[in-house]
């Protein structure tokens, strides 16, 4: 039986129950402790299940139909590292904001269950941590567009009351020009909270270094912090420094 199998085989006995535990997996599926927990934490991670102390629960799946399957975004494994690096820049008390993307939504699961103040527009992130009963949730009202699953909030002075330590933001592409996306809509939302951060920072994939794309959202001279691969182009990197942010390279 492959892992995938196995997967859904311990999907299947949530259903007719509640909650697994370890030795019930081991027992039924013929497999070592450490294969039982890593498919339990690989499972939690893609939000088909609740990981629990030496077991796991069922979850309802209209919660979850939302967030995205985090295994199966591209660069996982980079961007993991970002995310984790992102999040000990955070202090106990901080308020935080994080806008909408892959490494974003991963940003969002380290600090979540941590005492701080997470401001996001980005609903698949709100949904996690309203699901996982994170203590501190802040989500920017306006409309909802479903084809981009954010908040857009069409009265820009309403968005100063939500001052933040630290900016996170993504974007298709960095140069030493600055921050580009390429969804408008997303661009100018972010854009609108941008002032209200006390500290800018970049989190993007090193694929995305030297990638100029779609338009300039934010000049390299706002960026406080890059983020990145240890794979980043090596002139971006001294050129971005150059200006003024410091690049951490994962």
């Amino acid at each position: 039986m492959n892992e995938i199998q196995r997967h859904n085989g311990i999907l299947s006995l949530l259903e007719e129950s509640q909650t697994i535990d370890i030795a019930h997996i081991i027992e039924t599926f013929h497999v070592s402790p450490a294969t039982a927990r890593r498919d339990i934490t690989k499972l939690d991670a893609s939000g088909k299940l609740k990981k629990v102390r030496n077991g796991a629960e069922r979850i309802d799946v209209r919660n979850t139909e939302t967030l995205p399957d985090v295994h199966s975004i591209h660069h996982y494994e980079e961007k993991a590292r970002i995310a984790k690096r992102a999040a000990c820049l955070c202090k106990s008390g901080d308020s935080v904001v994080i806008n909408c993307g892959s490494t974003a939504f991963l940003l969002g699961q380290q600090l979540c269950g941590k005492p701080i103040q997470i401001v996001t527009n980005y609903f698949p992130l709100a949904s996690y941590l309203i699901h996982e009963d994170h203590d501190d949730v802040i989500i920017i009202g306006g409309q909802y567009n479903k084809a981009q699953n954010i908040f857009l909030n069409p009265v820009p002075s309403s968005l100063e009351s939500y001052a933040g330590r630290w900016m996170f933001s993504s974007g298709k592409g960095l140069t030493e020009a600055g921050l580009y996306k390429t969804d408008i809509l997303i661009a100018v939302t972010e854009q609108q909270m941008l002032d209200q951060a006390d500290k800018f920072v970049v989190v993007v994939d090193s694929s995305k270094v030297g990638r100029r794309t779609g338009m300039l959202f934010c000049p390299a001279q706002r960026i406080d912090i890059v983020i990145t691969g240890r794979n980043a182009d090596p002139d971006i990197v001294r050129a971005l420094e150059s200006q003024g942010a410091e690049v951490i390279l994962v």
